[in-house]
């Protein structure tokens, strides 16, 4: 595959749904509600909506640009800025680091499946089927894992057009939708309450915890896929005239969005199932899961509700579905495209090698489950994908030529090219963004 023939996307609209399908996933309805509950409730909130506008927008920004520029996979469109052996280096860490975000994701979104599998298995009356499909094990864990991995190849398999634009219309709306009823329902809960302040009200004892600083600032990356070189994939199939800081700040809207509306599910749901009889909370105070707590708190609430539990656990785990899926899509999209670019394979050749590649490597974690799961996590989301998003920074700011990125970035808008706003942003990648990682890095090594 060249540049020439790259696919493109064919609206605004699509894009947006895409690039916001893309971001939006389990980082943020798995990942976001786990983490405010563990660091601060609405301390956490607070830190993360920062965080997601004064360094998370301005890098999505700067990858979209760079993509867009040099019209080809990460590390191409890197090199044609300058600095070659750099180049190089940085993509291929963030094709290194997606690989291994992939690799627990399809884990968690395995889990997914096996859950959904199992509510639709009880309405059909089959518990037995239903309670194995539910048991945590190595055999369960790699069919479920394998079947999603594989689900996600088909879909990157078909292009941009025909696979990424076109599914993420179809589920977007309905991630939506099912979101929205399922916050309506779980706030009518007793306990629910409780939760909901618990989201709300920052705690503000817990802003001088660097835990939160670290985890608040992997979460914006992890949220909005930065840090990797997928949104500059994405961005290579931006046609010229798109104006990206619109386009970013679309995306980035719709997926913070959906992180916030996450929260409002997940913590009353929480607070309600301990109104259950559900414990939450250890005797140290802490959450009973951090990483499960999505698998191990919220089917109890299910099971609690009788007749109704099956029914929202089906939309529940339907939801979270979805998500998984938007978001696995654009993650195995970064590697696929540098493949297919840089070899003889074709797309598809290209993204079940990729895919196969993954799930080995999922696999592994799985048979060493306890050691590698949060390790790999905490690698890749909390220090690998900064790391990444701070030599982008670098790239745009300092390897760029001045002039002509403020050029590459006016096109599409003609006001954009008389703006000031254009010299601010840069001098703000330039400086601010990176001292800023590096002083979010550097503080979670005290």
């Amino acid at each position: 595959m060249t540049t020439q023939n790259r696919g493109q996307f064919s609206s605004r609209l699509g894009f947006v749904l895409a690039a916001a399908g893309a971001a939006v996933g389990l980082g943020n309805i798995w990942g976001f509600p786990t983490q405010a509950a563990q660091h601060g409730g609405g301390a956490f909130l607070l830190v993360y909506l920062i965080l997601v506008f004064a360094l998370a927008y301005p890098v999505l920004v700067a990858e979209l640009l760079i993509g867009r520029h040099g019209q080809a996979n990460s590390v191409r469109s890197l090199m044609a800025l300058g600095q070659k052996k750099l180049a190089v280096f940085t993509g291929l860490a963030g094709i290194f680091t997606v690989c291994l975000i992939l690799s627990f994701y399809a884990i968690v979104a395995g889990w997914l499946l096996s859950y959904l599998l199992g509510a639709g298995l009880r309405l059909g009356g089959l518990d037995a089927a239903a309670k194995w499909s539910e048991h945590f094990g190595f055999v369960r864990n790699t069919l479920f894992t394998l079947v999603f991995m594989a689900m996600t190849a088909f879909v990157v398999s078909r292009g941009v057009s025909q696979g990424l634009e076109n599914w993420s219309k179809r589920l977007m709306p309905m991630l939506f939708a099912l979101l929205l009823a399922l916050i309506g329902f779980m706030l009518t809960r007793e306990g629910a309450a409780e939760g909901l302040a618990r989201y709300l009200t920052p705690d503000l004892s817990a802003l001088g915890d660097p835990a939160l600083l670290l985890s608040a600032t992997g979460q914006a990356f992890f949220s909005l896929g930065l840090g990797v070189g997928a949104m500059m994939v994405y961005g290579s199939y931006l046609k010229a005239d798109s104006n990206l800081p619109k386009l970013a700040l679309s995306v980035t809207l719709v997926d913070t969005s959906v992180a916030f509306l996450a929260g409002l599910l997940i913590l009353p749901a929480m607070y309600a199932a301990q109104n259950l009889g559900v414990q939450i909370h250890g005797s140290d105070g802490n959450l009973v899961s951090s990483s499960t707590l999505v698998f191990d708190l919220l089917p109890a609430l299910f099971a609690k509700l009788g007749a109704l539990g099956p029914w929202v656990a089906l939309a529940f785990f339907l939801l979270m579905g979805i998500a998984a899926i938007t978001s696995s899509i654009n993650i195995l999209e970064l590697p696929v495209s540098f493949v297919a670019e840089e070899t003889r394979l074709s797309r598809a050749q290209a993204t079940w090698l990729i895919g196969a590649g993954v799930s080995l490597l999922a696999l592994a974690i799985l048979w060493q489950f306890d050691r590698l799961f949060g390790l790999v996590i905490s690698v890749s989301t909390q220090y690998l994908q900064p790391f990444v998003g701070l030599l982008l920074c670098v790239f745009t700011g300092w390897v760029w030529h001045r002039h002509r990125c403020l050029e590459a970035l006016a096109e599409g808008s003609s006001t954009l090219a008389t703006s000031s706003v254009l010299r601010f942003w840069r001098w703000y990648v330039k400086w601010v963004c990176p001292l800023l990682i590096a002083a979010l890095l550097a503080q979670s090594f005290r």
